[in-house]
């Protein structure tokens, strides 16, 4: 093996296993009611299938991406790949609802090991005026795979059951793996001290906060085990993680949250833009789906694929953007792309009607959507970290996937109580019980589907009005300084060695 750093093979085989984890966010959503029939189980239990997943993925990430500055990226990376291989393993085989929640625990925290080294090795590995290409691969495949997650978990389900939605990614895990350990790189660590009292504080205010937000509509927003307020857990998640922004400001060593970091201003603004992002694209699938399910009568692989151009335009037009983001001032790029998703939005509703011969037209803004993602990660992404110094790649990664992260969990939550009390607004107090009897038989009665596809259209407008948030935050980059064309570029990786 060449001692020369070859980033692009190396960033390849690591989107691998980042696709992976990705699609197992969403894949599980249309396997749900497959997996209360197979272990005999209720939609409560059900629910923490997803739940454990996004708990244990979101709490430590930024721990881990700090692990990422200290032992290297490619060893931490390898190790939470064979975590969540093993994991997903586990949950294939599992006989159980409670093992099954225990295993995708264990996979969640695989997740958590490998993400932020994938943006870590981009920043370590690709000069800055060269890492839009790469940040548009990244940010393809995050937006591709939230999308292909419910369609492969459709024909998964429907063709082998759903136990292959975990087992079909052993021998991707596999793959993966042997791609990484020959084709990334070794590359230099940074002796880093542990804050000790800053992990365990911010793996419990991240705990909590997350946890209470992602489960409040499951409580109503009330109490928990009938004592303890959803609230009061958000609450207290909001209290530990002041205290622990409070200890990294007083902490005199290194800080686990090097909160210089916010001192870039374009780091700060994407870090927002990011979340927003997160928020959107997490908010506005479920409106959607639930319309061509209930509304329309579709399957759910077929409502899957009314979102395959949102898909397709993202993967197409992402290497084009990186390439733009390489040469132009990424914050128009990012701005048309904020502002295009919230317009499509605005588009769906419009045009959400109980008409079912309406379906093929509802294609168009879901390709808008498509272009508008495509316009984003590559150009946020490579913003977040043009600056980031090359021995804090590791930390920087993990707040912008923490705050991507929290974005992604604010959003599901949002959105569920907003469908809750539009349903309620629209069909009467009995609109739970009513769309819960539709959902089990497949479609809505007639007289209900009026009321519903406004519920549904007006759900959107969430996500639309944070896709203008974002936009506002993103109109606020700084323009980036081109490194000169000649010579090493400025931040340039050093030689490594591919072990």
């Amino acid at each position: 093996m060449s001692d020369d750093v070859r980033p692009w093979p190396a960033l390849w085989a690591l989107v691998v296993g980042f696709f992976m984890i990705l699609v197992d966010t969403t894949i599980v959503s249309v396997a749900n009611p497959a997996i209360m029939a197979g272990l005999g189980t209720d939609i409560d239990a059900v629910i923490w299938v997803t739940s454990a997943y996004l708990l244990t993925y979101a709490a430590p990430l930024l721990v881990t991406g700090r692990l990422g500055d200290r032992f290297g990226p490619k060893p931490v990376y390898l190790t939470g790949l064979v975590v969540f291989t093993l994991a997903s393993l586990a949950c294939g085989l599992a006989g159980s609802v409670g093992v099954l929640i225990a295993a995708r625990a264990v996979q969640g925290l695989g997740a958590a090991l490998m993400t932020p080294q994938t943006m870590a090795v981009i920043t370590r590995l690709f000069p800055p005026d060269s890492r839009g290409k790469a940040m548009s691969l990244w940010g393809a495949v995050a937006g591709v795979a939230t999308l292909v997650g419910p369609i492969l978990g459709g024909v998964l389900v429907d063709g082998l059951g759903w136990e292959w939605i975990f087992i079909v990614n052993v021998p991707v895990g596999v793959v993966a793996f042997v791609l990484a350990w020959r084709l990334v790189p070794r590359l230099p660590t940074h002796a880093h001290r542990f804050d000790v009292p800053g992990v365990v504080l911010s793996a419990l205010g991240m705990f909590l906060l997350v946890f209470g937000i992602q489960e409040g509509q499951s409580y109503d927003w009330g109490l928990i085990g009938g004592w303890l307020p959803v609230w009061g857990v958000v609450g207290a998640g909001v209290v530990v993680l002041a205290a622990f922004v409070l200890h990294q400001a007083r902490t005199k060593g290194e800080p686990l949250l090097p909160l210089g970091l916010f001192r870039d201003r374009n780091f700060a603004l994407a870090n927002g833009a990011i979340s927003a992002l997160g928020f959107t694209v997490t908010s506005m699938s479920l409106p959607l789906v639930f319309y061509y399910q209930l509304v329309l009568g579709f399957s759910p692989t077929r409502s899957a694929l009314m979102l395959a151009p949102m898909a397709v335009m993202t993967l197409v037009l992402s290497p084009v953007i990186g390439r733009r983001v390489d040469t132009a001032n990424p914050r128009n790029i990012a701005l048309v792309g904020m502002l295009l998703q919230a317009a499509a939005l605005v588009w769906f509703f419009l045009w959400l009607t109980p008409d079912p011969d309406q379906w093929a037209r509802l294609l168009l803004p879901s390709a808008v959507l498509g272009v508008a993602n495509a316009c984003l990660w590559s150009p946020i992404s490579s913003t977040a970290t043009r600056n980031l110094p090359r021995a804090q790649a590791g930390a920087g990664s993990g707040v912008f996937n923490t705050t991507r992260q929290i974005g992604s969990v604010l959003g599901s939550a949002a959105i569920a109580a907003l469908i809750q009390a539009r349903l309620v607004a629209e069909l009467g107090p009995g609109a739970a019980d009513s769309t819960g009897a539709a959902e089990a038989a497949g479609s809505l009665p007639e007289a209900l589907t009026g009321g519903f596809s406004d519920a549904m259209a007006q759900a959107l407008l969430l996500p639309a009005a944070i896709a203008l948030v974002g936009a506002v935050l993103v109109a606020f980059f700084a323009a980036p300084a081109r490194t000169a064309p000649a010579g090493a570029p400025t931040g340039a990786p050093a030689r490594a060695t591919a072990a």
